[in-house]
């Protein structure tokens, strides 16, 4: 590239205008295309502030030049960096690119117009209504229409002079009911395009007209005795009715509307879109978007509002939207806060949710490397942690009517259980049940063994237990010059209070979060570790006491009892001879009396 000013000469020739502006590197490599309302402002804003994300940081490290084009407004400014975001590939830009085709709906342009379902588009003058989002609601709307109104399936030249010279005959369909044999003149020009005019609101979403004409139909031929074709009508008017009734799912009032919601987590968005017509859902479609530069709701709903309209062809006026952005001219933008606009708008942020849920389940299966890293961005995030959580530790105390006090440690590694790094401790300084002593104890003797031993730290310490039990923990990391280096939160079982160190007010994540279902597992997987070891332990002393409860048997001989017999049971089954053999004549007499 030739030499070129410096960044802020270029920036200080930057107009006070409407425009779309393009970051190249130093080998004229397209970095970046955005839009701004005052391109000088905007472009300026990325060098005169530290940026926030680490990705805009390399970015504005990496631009060498600034270009620019002018537009009158700022509608016309989301337009063309559309387009040119689809023609550039900048590197650091959101791509919404599809590689799918989807399926048409074309009413052919012809003098007896065939209806049928393709992908392709010819520019022939024929009428294309779509893009659908399934093949599934294609087949379904063809075959209303087919069973309601008769239509041709060849694809004969069916001209005026033609039909005349009687060059065509009559096939199967026409004997079959399916086709009203225009091909030898026997339905008219007329009365065909009829039929198209119906099939072209059905496919909009519009039923009323075709009910009014069947209706009408059924009282004309009731009233001219012919009952057999009366009930053919009604028939027709049955099938119509049920799939009006399954396809309208919102006030038929509500004509021509787009929706579009959003949800997003550290690394994508999810944006769905919903089509209305005549009260109908008559396209749903949810789209994946990547983050590249840590992009809000806001950019990412406004760049998938103007692909998605481009894509689909949306001629609507109107569309509902969870928060403000722009748009183009000329479209109304509803917020909807109550009522049935409000449904709607819930109704398309549960279809993007259910999308998200089933795209984690995809990803878990196909790629777990990204399920993994999103879980620990996502814990990272919602925890306010400075560096994601690879590595945590649950402690959790275990004592009943203060019996055999003992801790766990659970490992997680990845968000997953590391079983072989798992803990157990019996409590030594504590006497009674003491839970925050306990845990001030095991989390001293659990880190200072680590650090003795120089094996690595977790970044991220769950505690079982509120802020008492918190405040124990953190006296243990303070006297091993822990504090401020391992993050550490308390989890309160009651209502799932998330507890930080001195901070009185507890988080409380959304119930369905990933973040607190991880915390969850690591608290119940701590639970049921220690629970376990607890019961051995008193399992243990009762078996030990009740050997020892035999008058003359003391400790060591119980011990000596069960490594070799393995339970009490066969204690109490053993011979005489047998016992003596163990522990000498003289105990062994103490100990079958006492059994016998």
């Amino acid at each position: 590239m030739p030499d070129l000013p410096s960044i802020s000469v270029q920036i200080s020739a930057l107009p006070d205008s409407p425009g779309v502006y393009q970051f190249y590197d130093v080998e004229g490599k397209i970095l970046y295309v955005g839009k701004a309302k005052n391109l000088k402002k905007r472009v300026s804003s990325y060098f005169n502030k530290k940026q926030e994300y680490g990705k805009t940081r390399v970015l504005v490290k990496k631009i060498k030049s600034v270009k620019h084009i002018v537009v009158a407004t700022e509608s016309d400014a989301l337009l063309l960096e559309n387009n040119l975001i689809k023609k550039l590939l900048p590197r650091y830009n959101v791509l919404l690119k599809d590689d799918k085709s989807y399926p048409w709906i074309c009413i052919k342009k012809e003098r007896f117009p065939r209806v049928f379902s393709t992908r392709k588009l010819i520019k022939d003058g024929s009428e294309y209504y779509g893009p659908y989002t399934s093949m599934k609601t294609v087949r379904t709307l063809l075959e209303l229409v087919r069973s309601l109104y008769p239509l041709r399936t060849c694809n004969y030249d069916l001209s005026e002079e033609k039909i005349a010279a009687g060059k065509y005959k009559v096939c199967l369909e026409y004997h079959l009911g399916n086709c009203l044999g225009p091909c030898e003149g026997f339905q008219s020009e007329e009365e065909y395009h009829g039929q198209i005019e119906s099939i072209r609101q059905i496919i909009k979403g519009n039923f009323k007209s075709s009910l009014q004409h069947f209706k009408s139909q059924m009282k004309q031929m009731a009233a001219e005795m012919e009952f057999e074709k009366a009930q053919r009508i009604k028939d027709k008017i049955d099938i119509l009715e049920n799939y009006q009734a399954r396809s309208t799912v919102v006030n038929p009032k509500i004509n021509n509307v787009d929706v579009f919601t959003i949800i997003s987590d550290e690394t994508h968005g999810y944006v769905n879109f919903l089509q209305l017509s005549h009260g109908s859902i008559v396209r749903s479609h949810t789209m994946e978007i990547k983050k590249k530069l840590e992009e809000s709701n806001e950019e990412l709903l406004q760049l998938a509002i103007t692909e998605i309209r481009q894509r689909f062809n949306s001629q609507s006026k109107e569309i509902y939207l969870p928060f403000p952005v722009l748009v183009e001219e000329n479209i109304k933008v509803t917020l909807p806060k109550l009522g049935e606009k409000r449904r709607i708008l819930e109704l398309s942020e549960r279809n993007a949710r259910f999308f998200r849920q089933d795209r984690f389940k995809q990803i878990k299966i196909t790629d777990p490397d990204r399920h993994t890293k999103r879980i620990m961005a996502q814990m990272k995030a919602d925890l306010r942690l400075s560096e994601e959580p690879t590595h945590i530790e649950c402690f959790d105390n275990s004592n009943i009517q203060g019996s055999n006090p003992v801790a766990a440690c659970v490992v997680f590694k990845n968000g997953k259980p590391a079983k072989k790094e798992y803990r157990h401790f019996n409590i030594k300084t504590v006497e009674g049940p003491d839970d925050f002593a306990s845990m001030e104890e095991v989390v001293f003797r659990r880190y200072k063994r680590l650090l003795s031993e120089d094996e690595p730290l977790p970044q991220l310490i769950v505690i079982d237990g509120g802020k008492g039990q918190l405040s124990s923990a953190l006296k243990s990391l303070d006297i091993l010059g822990l504090r401020g280096k391992i993050a550490i939160i308390g989890i309160a079982k009651r209502l799932e209070e998330i507890y930080f160190p001195e901070d009185p007010i507890p988080l409380y994540l959304d119930k369905k979060s990933e973040s607190l279902k991880i915390i969850q597992q690591l608290r119940n997987e701590a639970h049921r570790f220690g629970i376990t070891h607890h019961r051995n332990r008193r399992s243990k002393g009762a078996i030990d006491s009740e050997l020892e409860n035999i008058d003359g048997i003391g400790k060591k001989t119980a011990e000596q009892l069960l490594k070799e017999f393995k339970s009490v049971k066969r204690v109490k089954e053993a011979t005489i001879e047998r016992l003596a053999e163990s522990v000498g004549m003289a105990k062994a007499k103490k100990i079958y009396k006492n059994f016998h």
